[in-house]
């Protein structure tokens, strides 16, 4: 029975964070049909991540408080009709609005979501990462779904978009009534690590930076690096999506030989190179960087979620509102910032600039320490 509950919180889990995914496929669509530059498709990467940094801790807060397990389904159709009325409006306030609106749907989502998946899983590293593949599954699906749809039906044909969050709430709904595991106002009377937590925080915030710059502009890379047109873009984006898959089941296991800390400092040790190859490394060769960078990038994912939780445990919700939230917000945020720098630069002077990142978050994870495991 708990592998059945496990399923369908992973499915629904894909079938929001597809449209985390969507958002970089958009963007050489909205270049081409209208004519954005690289600042202003940046603003839209800026929309659907903004709101997503302030509401999703702030969900996590009041999840701790009250039980909120509507917010799952809501989020998840918020966040595909957002995608879908993108393509009902040639306006660009409108559509930065669409696009918000799909951020907010995410936001709204994960802090719950985490919640009961932590109950289903009982805590386990594995059973975690399992939850963490479906939404990077949703992520790699993305461009195999909406490029295709796109490409033939151009973004009018966006409406049609919706049908994965439509799929997402039904297999998500049975879960509800057997809300399970680490329920609202829960205290376990353990110590709340706070200064561990906020050094896990700035981790996060560095891949978050890391991967969201890589996904936000590989596209548009390849396709000046490689070959023209929407295919190469795509195929670097479905390759960066699923190396992120693999990494985020890898990341569980090896967490269970070799620790958590320091399966992620080896991760991060890898990035470092991976992103370099990405922005210096000429030809099809480049797709083996982006998928080795997605890999180590994702390894730590669902390692960063259960450490929160375990640095605060009596505050599950907001950890998983602030490590989930800020994995997915804090990169769209300072994308307009990277949108400049490729505008008064290049693009691969951008890539090159991200791998900085990892190699800091490796530093920084020198001053953590493996915390007692929370449980169920």
């Amino acid at each position: 029975m708990r592998a059945n509950k496990r399923l369908l919180l992973s499915a629904g889990h894909g079938g929001v964070d597809f449209y985390q995914g969507i958002v970089p496929v958009l963007v050489p669509f909205l270049v081409s049909e209208r004519h954005y530059g690289y600042l202003g498709v940046s603003g839209f990467v800026l929309a659907a991540s903004l709101l997503s940094s302030v509401v999703q801790p702030l969900c996590g807060v009041l999840t701790d408080r009250w039980a909120m397990p509507w917010l799952v389904p809501a989020g998840t159709l918020a966040a595909g009709c957002g995608v879908a009325v993108v393509g009902l409006t040639t306006s660009y306030p409108l559509t930065l609005a669409a696009i918000a609106l799909t951020g907010f749907g995410v936001a709204a989502y994960h802090p719950e979501a985490a919640r009961l998946a932590r109950g289903v899983t009982g805590g386990d590293h594995v059973g975690m990462s399992w939850f963490s593949l479906g939404g990077n599954v949703g992520f790699a699906l993305a461009p195999v779904v909406a490029t295709p749809v796109l490409a033939v039906g151009g973004l009018a044909a966006a409406p049609f978009l919706l049908a994965p969050a439509v799929l997402g709430v039904l297999v998500t709904v049975p879960l509800l009534g057997r809300r399970a595991g680490v329920t609202a106002g829960t205290r376990t009377g353990g110590r709340d690590d706070w200064p561990a937590f906020r050094v896990l925080t700035a981790v996060v915030v560095l891949r978050s930076i890391a991967y969201i710059g890589l996904s936000s502009f590989l596209g548009l890379f390849v396709q000046q690096r490689v070959q023209p047109g929407d295919a190469a873009g795509g195929v670097a984006l479905f390759v960066l999506f699923a190396g992120g898959a693999v990494g985020t089941v890898l990341g569980g296991r090896l967490a269970r030989r070799w620790g958590r800390i320091r399966t992620m400092r080896r991760a991060y040790g890898v990035a470092v190179p991976a992103l370099a190859g990405v922005a210096l490394v000429p030809g099809p060769a480049l797709y083996g960087f982006v998928a080795v960078a997605a890999i180590a990038l994702y390894v730590p994912f669902s390692l960063h979620i259960t450490l929160g939780q375990d640095y605060l445990p009596n505050r599950v919700g907001t950890a998983g509102g602030v490590t989930l939230g800020l994995a997915v917000s804090v990169g769209g945020v300072l994308a307009p910032a990277l949108g400049a720098m490729a505008d008064a630069t290049s693009l691969r002077t951008v890539l090159a600039t991200l791998c900085v990142l990892p190699a800091l978050a490796l530093l920084l994870t020198r001053r953590l320490r493996e915390p007692a495991p929370l449980g169920p």
